[in-house]
């Protein structure tokens, strides 16, 4: 596994559209599928990685905690299933069942909607106020697979309290580490280095 940091998107980008199926429904997600929500959060997982795996409990969680509240939620999977066949889309229906995720979990097999916000690891977090504009990208928390750290969601539950009470959100925010989107061959972007 490449151990990669999140490219830190600049704050105020706007939240590129897409349109997803989702592998659970097989309903098609958009930004539009959020557009009475307050505020979306994007996500970009997979089922393979230990970085994900290491956190998946507490993105259950998050996703448990805001069903009611004015946040939108979407997980992306953008990894190349035929070179890593546990990313794709019946195995993420299989993670998204076991976890019982309260959001739709998406897979872009283009990967065009990675290369549209700049996602360049799993997992990798991106939350946009009611504009649309960027607030907050990076980690979790501090928890990292093999850390003592804990697993409480600290950094962006700061960051999304913030944006569904109208304050600005953290300040410092740290880039999330995870393994690098595994790209299809011949197809990562020039930000990917």
């Amino acid at each position: 596994m490449a151990r990669t940091e999140s490219t830190m998107l600049p704050l105020g980008t706007k939240a590129p559209d897409f349109n997803l199926t989702d592998v659970v429904s097989g309903q098609s997600i958009s930004l539009a599928t959020f557009a009475d929500r307050k505020a979306l959060f994007v996500m970009f997982i997979c089922r393979h990685c230990p970085f994900v795996k290491h956190v998946q409990a507490e993105l259950a969680s998050i996703g448990r905690d805001y069903t009611d509240r004015e946040l939108g939620i979407v997980a992306i999977s953008s990894n190349d299933a035929e070179n890593y066949p546990d990313d794709a889309p019946d195995k993420l229906k299989l993670m998204a069942k076991e976890l019982d995720f309260k959001f739709p979990l998406c897979y872009d097999e283009s990967q065009a909607v990675a290369k549209a916000y700049t996602a360049a690891c799993t997992p990798d977090f991106f939350l946009f106020d009611g504009d649309r504009a960027l607030v907050y990208r990076g980690q979790l928390d501090d928890s990292r697979p093999g850390n003592s750290a804990p697993v409480n969601g600290k950094d962006l539950r700061e960051a999304i309290e913030a944006v569904l009470s109208d304050r600005p959100a953290i300040i410092e925010q740290k880039p999330s580490i995870g393994c690098n989107i595994k790209w299809k061959p011949g197809n990562a972007p020039a930000y990917y280095g």
